[in-house]
């Protein structure tokens, strides 16, 4: 099964590739499918509006399958900040370093126990005939006080998943993608797949 994948967001790209792989779906970037190269406002309130606006922008201009992930840290005691704008939360101009620091300074006071946290990813699958399906995957943890490893990309160095002692980080591919909100997401798209028998 191709399926055009809406992000442009190299490192999604490629943990949705490792992990759809293994469902037999075969992840094409927008790019390599010759999807024109437009930007799309992700303005929606939830992780699930700004999925399915993605999915299906790219699906009209591609007429394939398309398949579109939105998500983002959400930590409890910042009232579920960053959310939907964790990739933007230092601002337009930010970066991972900067949404980092800025995350960090906003939890300075905060206890190790009140530091809970969650990465949740939100899957959309468009057709282009109509049909949808969205997949969420949540993975709980908590955050550390100083970055840690230099594997994975944005907050993985200050989030411990639970049941573990290092960092997103820290981890290799392999094992991320075993845990991650991500790979719980794509595995509840795949059981759905196959409830509904889209999956070939």
């Amino acid at each position: 099964m191709r399926i055009i994948a809406a992000t442009k967001n190299k490192h999604k790209i490629e943990e949705i590739q490792a992990i759809a792989g293994e469902f037999g779906m075969d992840v094409v970037s927008r790019a390599d499918a010759g999807v024109p190269d437009i930007e799309i406002e992700e303005n929606g309130d939830t992780f699930e509006e700004n999925s399915e606006k993605k999915a299906r922008e790219i699906m009209e201009l591609c007429g394939e399958i398309t398949i579109a992930d939105d998500s983002g840290l959400m930590v409890d005691a910042l009232g579920g900040a960053p959310g939907v704008i964790s990739a933007r939360f230092a601002g337009e101009d930010g970066n991972d370093q900067k949404n980092n620091e800025k995350l960090l300074a906003l939890l300075t006071d905060v206890a190790p126990e009140d530091r809970t946290a969650r990465f949740v990813s939100v899957i959309t699958m468009v057709y282009p005939d109509g049909r949808k399906i969205v997949a969420r995957g949540e993975c709980e943890g908590h955050m550390i006080y100083h970055p840690k490893g230099s594997n994975g990309f944005g907050y993985d160095p200050l989030f411990v998943p639970l049941g573990f002692d290092r960092t997103f980080a820290e981890l290799s591919g392999a094992e991320k993608n075993q845990i991650s909100h991500r790979a719980i997401a794509l595995q509840n798209l795949r059981r759905k797949l196959m409830e509904a028998k889209y999956e070939k």
